[in-house]
Order: structure tokens, then C-alpha cells, then sequence
């Protein structure tokens, strides 16, 4: 399997726990339908796809949701060149968070340039529905962030195709370093060589 990509773009999963991150990204990677899993620490996996014609490797963190892993989660937004903030269409509570999930990455060392989608998963369970597609959309609008609303009982491709197209058009406003094709937080001062006295 080739493994060649001229940029690899670190993309972040966010949102309460049980929002469905580690389902959508299993479906992306594999395609295939899982049923929910607690997810330990930080799922990872990435994905070759192209885009205009360059392949770009996409390297996805699904976190962990639980305020107690908090401060764990956010030593994962470090190098994020875009973020997907999940909510469940069924649960109030998890769309009234999705503010403060979206603050804590933009107020932890995220490039202003940074990609961010806003999805509602589970949109199958209509009939369960908590939050509105129009509110939701209303939500994304406010804050100029692109919205999804699907389930990952079916194809989820689009998602990560329009993140990896803007992140791509972005890239330098971002900061992907365009020989190594990976996101800059700051460079590291070189160190002085020091000998013994």
C-alpha cells in the first residue's frame, strides 16, 4: 500500500462523551458501521486521500469526552490543523457544550486560520430529536464555521473531504510547513552549545 502524502493535516474530534466521535471516525476509516464504544485515552487513525490532485494524509484524534480527561484532551489540540465538534441530535446537553468544547481549543494555542466544522450526529434517531437542524445551522452560522448533520449508519465522507479541501486552501494562513507538510506550532529555538567549566 502506498504510503505517500506531500501533507498530513493533524485533525481533531471533540464533544461530550457518547456524542458518537469514535462511531464517525471508525466510519470514515473503514466503513463500516460501530456501535458505541467508551473510548480509553485517544483513539487515532489516519486516511491517504487526495486533494487537487495532491495526496494529503489525514491524521485523526478522537478524545476522550469526560470533563475529568479534560486536561488530557487538550495536550491533543497541539499541532491541529482543523477541528470536528461533535453534538448528538438527541441530546440537549451535548449541543449546549459544543461553545465551551469550541473555546477551550480555539484558547489553547489554536491558529485563528484553523479549520472548524460543527456535525450533529445520529440524525437516523429523528424521532428522539433534542436540537433542531435550523438552530444548530443558526449556531454555525454565528460563529462561521461550516455544519453537517448525518448519522455514521451511512457515508460520512463529505465531512472530511470539505475539511481536508479548506485546510488545503488554507494551509499557509494555517501554518503547514509546505517541505515537511505538517503544521507549525513554534519553532524551537536552537540551543547553544555549552561545554563543562
Amino acid at each position: 500500500m502506498n504510503n505517500y502524502h506531500k501533507y498530513m493535516f493533524k485533525i481533531v474530534i471533540i464533544g461530550d462523551a457518547g456524542v458518537g466521535k469514535t462511531t464517525l471516525m471508525f466510519r470514515y476509516l473503514y466503513e463500516k458501521f460501530m456501535y458505541a464504544v467508551e473510548t480509553i485515552g485517544v483513539e487515532f487513525g489516519s486516511r491517504i486521500i487526495t486533494v487537487d490532485n495532491v495526496p494529503v494524509k489525514l491524521q485523526l484524534w478522537d478524545t476522550r469526552g469526560q470533563e475529568q480527561f479534560r486536561s488530557i484532551t487538550r495536550w491533543y489540540y497541539r499541532g491541529a490543523a482543523g477541528c470536528i465538534l461533535i453534538y448528538d441530535i438527541t441530546s440537549r446537553v451535548s449541543f449546549s457544550n459544543i461553545l465551551a468544547w469550541m473555546k477551550d481549543y480555539q484558547n489553547r494555542g489554536a491558529n485563528k486560520q484553523t479549520e472548524i466544522v460543527l456535525v450533529g450526529t445520529k440524525n437516523d434517531l429523528e424521532e428522539k430529536r433534542a436540537v433542531s437542524f435550523e438552530e444548530a445551522e443558526a449556531f454555525a452560522r454565528a460563529h462561521n464555521i461550516r455544519f453537517f448533520e448525518t448519522s455514521s449508519k451511512k457515508n460520512v465522507s463529505k465531512i472530511f473531504e470539505y475539511l481536508a479541501t479548506s485546510i488545503y486552501h488554507k494551509r499557509d494562513a494555517i501554518g503547514i510547513d509546505t517541505d515537511t507538510g505538517i503544521k507549525l506550532n513554534h519553532r524551537v529555538p536552537e540551543r547553544k552549545n555549552q561545554c563543562c567549566v
